[in-house]
């Protein structure tokens, strides 16, 4: 757990296991992956988002995404894979506070600005399949949420909680 603390600190460019130092930045691990895990061609389409698209933008304020770059993108060192866009409701912050993950409250030493009601954000997949399953899951943006999130959910459960379903045409 203590290495996880330090690793998802947006701030940190250093982890520190027991007995050895890694040094582990968000920037070189971008340019190790595409989003869509490592080892997959980024060069040429990018990450994809659940309908097959390219990934869009969720959120620049608050900067959202594992790598703060507004984007769901992901890779293996993102062990919460922070893969689905949604905008959050009281209901889901106050679910996710209950599970001991307190979004609300700010936390700088994570340059994490805490969220509130309407805010946009790239949740846990697991978290938001446990939101969904007690009926507190909050709505999606299919555009912007990562194909890797339908390793956790499907695809018919995000449409049924998109805020974008229109917006996404024939694709959705």
């Amino acid at each position: 757990m203590a290495l996880r603390r330090f690793c998802n600190a947006a701030h940190r460019t250093t982890c520190i296991r027991p007995g050895r130092r890694t040094v582990v930045t968000r920037a070189a691990m971008s340019t190790q992956s595409n989003g869509n895990g490592v080892g997959h061609a980024a060069a040429v389409d990018g990450p994809r988002n659940v309908l097959g698209g390219p990934l869009q933008c969720c959120c620049t304020s608050p900067r959202t995404g594992y790598y703060r770059d507004g984007y769901c993108r992901t890779d293996a060192s993102d062990v919460g894979r922070h893969v689905i866009c949604a905008q959050v409701t009281q209901e889901f912050l106050e679910f996710t506070r209950s599970r001991g993950n307190d979004l609300m409250t700010p936390a700088p030493w994570y340059n994490f600005p805490g969220l509130k009601h309407g805010d946009k954000w790239c949740l846990c997949a697991v978290r938001w399949r446990e939101a969904l399953e007690e009926g507190k899951a909050p709505p999606v943006f299919l555009r912007c949420t990562n194909v890797k999130a339908l390793e956790y959910v499907t695809l018919e459960d995000l449409k049924r909680h998109a805020a974008d379903l229109e917006d996404a045409g024939a694709a959705a």
